[in-house]
């Protein structure tokens, strides 16, 4: 009874599906690995016993920690990185299907019968090269997953931005993901860095957290020591709202941090200055009665003649921003894929992935690839990164 009740029934439900899945997967990797290659007795006890086990891991770290509220860092830690070397096993595990394929079709096709030892020693070479191949580019993953964010540097040049404002520079922070393994000593060395590159503006592009301020409040609130010319700005991404939204805007709006939620600001000298804009996370309705995005609304009554930058978390935004007469447009949310094969398979979701792109004549976007990580520790083709933008006027 303790039990159900200090869970929510969403967490439950997502606990089940997880654990269906978990096990799903994992009884694909029994079958691709310890059925086929049939391992002596003493070795399939073993690898049934360790399959089991890590199909445990990943939901027991879920309903640990957001059902009954205690914090186990190792099991955090396990969790999520074991979910990192699942996903790298599954695709090893289909390319190795898809090699058996090709080999069982090449001998219909020539019509001869395998040699089953031969097969044998084939399934059991195969399997290995998987396990190991997995492992070693999770090694590399995870080494590169918890390297600090690189500094990544971007020009853009905007049409009607006044010539005073050129060389502007903005700070962009986003997907850090505060949470489980992201906690106050990678805030702090985040912090240090934003202030040492000496910025005009700071931009927070949604995703901060993953938990509730009660939990991560002592390491979001290192944020209100971030400096710069104009303030640190912020928008909502999707994962706030499964964090309890309103009660961290009130906190973010407590430490200094300005909140865009549909609306806009003038940044610069009344001479010299451009509109900056900020729209709610794309699925915010879905999880707050009172929270959307929209652009119009935030950018109603300007002077089309000055420039307009958004703050919009989804990159999907960008077709809004288009039609209102947006020149750029910041986001994050893909991570750029953040663990091979998921940085081929991003594209087909979303218009842009990362870095810097013209959408039509006017609108650019940029996408960054995240500061942190979300879910398993790792990154593989897709390197976490500190953007620091700096605007053009036009020629």
């Amino acid at each position: 009874m303790w039990f159900t009740a200090r869970m929510s029934r969403s967490v439950v439900f997502f606990a089940l599906i997880l654990s269906a899945i978990s096990f799903a997967v994992h009884g694909y990797f029994w079958w691709r690995m310890v059925r086929h290659t049939h391992l002596p007795r003493e070795w399939k006890w073993l690898a049934n016993l360790v399959l089991v086990l890590a199909a445990t891991c990943v939901p027991a770290a879920l309903m640990v920690r957001w059902g009954f509220g205690i914090e186990l860092g190792w099991l955090n830690w396990a969790g999520n990185i074991w979910l990192g070397f699942m996903f790298l096993l599954t695709a090893f595990c289909l390319i190795s299907d898809g090699i058996n394929l090709s080999s069982w079709l090449h001998l219909r096709l020539a019509r001869r019968r395998p040699d089953p030892q031969r097969r044998l020693f084939f399934q059991r070479v195969l399997a290995g090269v998987t396990l190991f191949g997995s492992g070693g580019l999770g090694g590399v993953a995870l080494a590169q997953g918890l390297r600090p964010p690189r500094l990544r540097e971007v020009e853009v040049r905007l049409d009607r931005l006044p010539r005073e404002l050129d060389g502007f520079r903005i700070v962009q922070i986003t997907d850090l993901h505060v949470g489980p393994t992201i906690g106050r000593p990678m805030v702090e060395d985040l912090v240090v860095r934003c202030n040492a590159l000496g910025a005009d503006l700071v931009a927070i592009t949604g995703d901060l957290v993953d938990g509730s301020v009660a939990r991560l409040g002592d390491a979001v609130g290192l944020l209100g020591r971030l400096k710069s010319r104009y303030g640190t700005f912020f928008v909502t991404g999707n994962h706030e709202y499964y964090s309890g939204v309103d009660a961290w805007l009130q906190f973010l709006r407590g430490i200094g941090i300005r909140v865009l939620r549909n609306e806009r600001v003038s940044i610069g000298a009344s001479g010299a200055s451009f509109d900056l804009a900020g729209v709610d996370d794309a699925n915010a309705h879905r999880y707050h009665p009172d929270h959307g995005p929209d652009v119009a609304a935030a950018v109603a009554g300007r002077d089309e003649a000055r420039e307009l930058v958004l703050l919009a978390h989804q990159p999907k935004t960008i077709f809004s921003a288009a039609r209102h007469g947006v020149g750029l447009q910041l986001s994050g949310h893909t991570h750029g894929g953040q663990l091979w094969p998921g940085t081929l398979l991003v594209r087909l979701v979303h218009p842009y992935v990362a870095d810097l792109h013209q959408h039509n004549e006017r609108t650019q976007i940029y996408v960054s690839r995240g500061t942190g990580y979300w879910g398993p520790p790792m990154r593989l083709g897709s390197p976490s990164e500190l953007t620091l933008l700096t605007l053009r006027a036009a020629a």
